[in-house]
């Protein structure tokens, strides 16, 4: 049940009205902007809500059950309010939204009418529109921890407690050339064996993509230097001379924890769980089927 301020409450009622919309987005790096579709700025509560944006919302819907509110919002990329290099960087993926009915004329006279994150965003030109996905997308989402026969950790977190630097398994390099836009030749990796890297995380340090990360998908070595292959593109175009640095990565099995880094008091997987193989077998006739145990015991 919303709390509507009672002079709001009559304003509305009187069916002539000085009302306005108004989002406040908190991104997941806390960095926090507002936007209405006034036609001059608003500032509520220490956050200025610009206008002139071409911020504006498509009808909401809303549901007493559990399913997912669907709303969506859509505005303009501009230099001073949303970059297209920010949308393109994820820096909005999941944001927080929250949306308000504010009365322009007295802005302490406001509903917050709903609570959501942005979802998928969709850009054409200079223009955008995002999707709005209500609480009630969390339950949809998968939580939890999986029972899986690989590792659920990744090299080097607080859950895998493995010490990359100690084993000498973290590099930095420079870029030299680019063969495509996903697909780098570097220096400073020379020491390290091919493929060390596969799976691993790259960090750039300077550049047009400074603080982005990205995951390897390849790590090969070509005319006596490192070759990677990203699993996706850079937001920003990489130019020769960017630096990075670099970390191993791991396939997540059992025997590659034990085996490369010696690590198993700390495998967060479970290699002993039956896989699909197992669930569809089925007795084979010429064998001793006298109910003992699959193991060879009695």
């Amino acid at each position: 049940m919303r709390d509507i301020p009672s002079a709001l409450q009559t304003e509305i009622d009187s069916g002539v009205t000085t009302l306005c919309h108004c989002w406040k987005l908190t991104r997941r790096d806390d960095v926090v902007q507002g936007f209405t579709d006034h036609d001059e700025d608003l500032i509520i509560g220490g956050v200025t809500y610009r206008a002139g944006t071409g911020f504006t919302s498509s009808e909401a819907t809303s549901r007493f059950d559990l399913s997912v509110d669907g709303a969506e919002i859509a505005g303009a990329l501009s230099d001073d309010a949303l970059l297209e290099s920010d949308l393109a960087a994820g820096r909005y993926d999941a944001a927080a939204v929250e949306s308000w009915l504010v009365d322009w004329s007295d802005v302490s006279l406001r509903v917050l009418t709903a609570r959501s994150t942005l979802g998928e965003v969709k850009r054409e030109g200079q223009a955008f529109s995002a999707e709005l996905r209500g609480l009630a997308d969390q339950l949809s989402q998968q939580s939890g921890r999986l029972f899986t026969a690989r590792c659920g950790a990744d090299l080097g977190d607080a859950r895998c407690n493995f010490d990359l630097a100690a084993a000498g398994l973290e590099g930095a390099g420079s870029v030299t050339s680019i063969e495509s836009t996903s697909t780098i030749v570097a220096v400073g990796l020379d020491a390290f064996s091919e493929s060390v890297f596969t799976g691993g995380k790259l960090s750039w340090t300077s550049g047009a993509n400074d603080g982005q990360s990205v995951e390897i998908k390849e790590h090969r070595m070509a005319s006596g230097h490192a070759r990677l292959s990203l699993w996706q593109a850079m937001p920003e175009v990489v130019a020769n001379g960017d630096t990075f640095v670099v970390t191993a990565g791991c396939d997540k099995r059992f025997a590659t924890c034990r085996e490369r880094f010696n690590n198993v008091v700390n495998f967060r997987g479970f290699p002993h769980i039956p896989g699909n193989d197992f669930v569809i077998a089925s007795p084979d006739a010429g064998a001793g089927n006298d109910g003992g145990s699959l193991g060879g015991g009695s």
